[in-house]
């Protein structure tokens, strides 16, 4: 489902980057669970987050509701990681995100199929 999903900054998914990777993927049918570890491609990037929310969105549009989502920074892989993790974590601050529109055309833009 994450796999295709498109880099803010770079003409490339984010599987192609190493962003995202299946080793990196845990999801638990029996206890409803998905978690997704990400991982930036550097300590510093200022995508982080949105890379993250693009990634959370993807999920809960395509996973029945009963799924709880874990998605985070690998550990030791950005600057920001504790507060990256924080917004994500955060349901209504990932709502009020949400409900910008510019923010939410880049969310779409990196969710949509490359023609």
């Amino acid at each position: 489902l994450i796999r295709s999903i498109n880099d803010p900054e770079h003409p490339l998914t984010l599987e192609e980057l190493n962003v995202v990777e299946q080793m990196r993927v845990k999801v638990n049918d029996a206890e409803s669970t998905v978690a997704v570890e990400f991982t930036p491609t550097i300590p510093h990037c200022s995508m982080a987050t949105l890379i993250g929310l693009s990634i959370k969105v993807k999920l809960i549009r395509s996973l029945p509701e009963r799924f709880k989502l874990d998605v985070h920074i690998t550990p030791g892989t950005h600057a920001s990681e504790h507060a990256v993790n924080k917004q994500l974590a955060d349901k209504e601050r990932v709502a009020a995100a949400l409900e910008n529109s510019h923010l939410l055309e880049v969310v779409n833009q990196c969710l949509s199929a490359r023609s």
